[in-house]
């Protein structure tokens, strides 16, 4: 077992998980895009990014592929991670203005307004679909080709792929495809149907830098909001 501390709490996790499954398994939310249970962990989306250390030595790193390590000290939900968060949904925002997935995640993190210009991509880059044909359908079917901005996912030479069963696995793990919102106008994208209250204890006081009530809804935005 690794003794660590997630959010001032002192626990003891299995050795060899990541910070992600330690948090998940004791009930701290954090959010993921390109994350999987059954897949390997890519850390492309960067979204569940979590603070590890203390003072000016303090860190961001991703919790899907951070290994847990004996006397580490973990925050999940700092002011600073938030603002992280935040930002990366925004470009997610900017890239798929559509995607349910990511309108959904965006409202629950009281993102209200698009500040980039909307590309309407195709792709996110997440890895997901090429990780569902590999390592469940084994087939490799698909996989990342260029780099850079000519990075993109497809068969080798686009040609019809033959190991291809069509059985759809990556479009059911793809974020982009899950369409729901029309708009085109930045000030309406997003749905906000998740909508909720910034957590009141994060950013209004030195003293309270962190989240302090990770219950789904908060307790105290429940009551700010009344």
């Amino acid at each position: 077992m690794v003794n660590l501390t997630i959010n001032g709490l002192k626990v003891a996790v299995q050795d060899g998980s990541s910070i992600l499954e330690a948090a998940k398994f004791l009930g701290f939310p954090i959010p993921t895009l390109c994350h999987n249970d059954g897949l390997h962990p890519y850390g492309a989306c960067r979204l569940c990014v979590v603070e590890i250390g203390e003072g000016p030595r303090a860190r961001m790193v991703s919790s899907c592929t951070h290994p847990v390590q004996e006397g580490m000290k973990v925050r999940t939900a700092s002011s600073r991670v938030v603002k992280a968060r935040k930002m990366v949904l925004e470009l997610l925002l900017a890239s798929c203005p559509q995607s349910k997935v990511i309108q959904d995640l965006a409202s629950a993190h009281n993102i209200r307004q698009q500040r980039f210009k909307q590309e309407h991509e195709q792709c996110i880059m997440c890895g997901l679909c090429v990780r569902m044909c590999k390592e469940q359908m084994v087939a490799k079917a698909i996989s990342f080709r260029g780099r850079g901005e000519r990075r993109s996912i497809g068969t080798p030479f686009d040609a019809k792929s033959e190991v291809c069963r069509q059985c759809g696995g990556c479009i059911y793990v793809c974020p982009a495809c899950q369409l729901r919102c029309t708009y085109s106008d930045p000030s309406k994208v997003i749905c906000g149907g998740c909508a909720n209250l910034t957590p009141p204890c994060v950013g209004k006081n030195e003293s309270f830098d962190d989240m302090m009530c990770y219950m789904s809804p908060c307790v105290a935005c429940e009551i700010k909001k009344d």
